[in-house]
């Protein structure tokens, strides 16, 4: 991600989030490096359009995913997929050897999405969401679980 894809990716965000994170948020993140890690997903379209986009913390041997979406109309394709093992193969490369990540306790889509790459379920959060108020779903990968997906996306 540039500074220069901030106005795309907000426009993602305030698409898909009740509680948007805000411009400066997103800018604080590129002031956060090397811990912060965002990457962007493009259309084939001339000029391309950015259609995704996560963004992570590597912490030590962690890798914390802070923020995923995908632009509403583009969903459902295997965007959000490409990112999250995007993400989890820099991570690996760089001595990462567990994951996690919080999402609402009612998004399914994300909850199988991730569940689908083998995290597990680990806590519930009660309350930890605002607009509405919801638990949120602690969820994490383990070293064994993200080598198995580094091995298998190399094949």
């Amino acid at each position: 991600m540039r500074k220069e894809d901030l106005d795309q990716v907000l426009a993602i965000e305030q698409a898909s989030f009740t509680m948007p994170w805000s411009r400066n948020l997103f800018l604080s993140e590129f002031r956060n490096a090397p811990v912060s890690l965002m990457l962007v997903a493009h259309s084939s379209l001339e000029p391309p359009a950015i259609i995704g986009y996560i963004v992570c913390w590597i912490v030590a041997d962690e890798l914390h995913i802070l923020d995923l979406a995908t632009e509403p109309t583009q969903r459902r394709k295997g965007i959000a997929r490409h990112l999250v093992l995007a993400a989890l193969k820099y991570a690996y490369e760089r001595s990462v050897r567990r994951a996690f990540l919080e999402v609402r306790a009612s998004n399914d889509s994300a909850l199988n999405l991730y569940e689908g790459f083998g995290f597990v379920r680990s806590i519930v959060r009660k309350g930890y969401y605002d607009l509405p108020v919801e638990d949120a779903v602690v969820m994490s990968l383990d070293q064994e679980g993200l080598q198995r997906l580094v091995q298998q996306a190399a094949k």
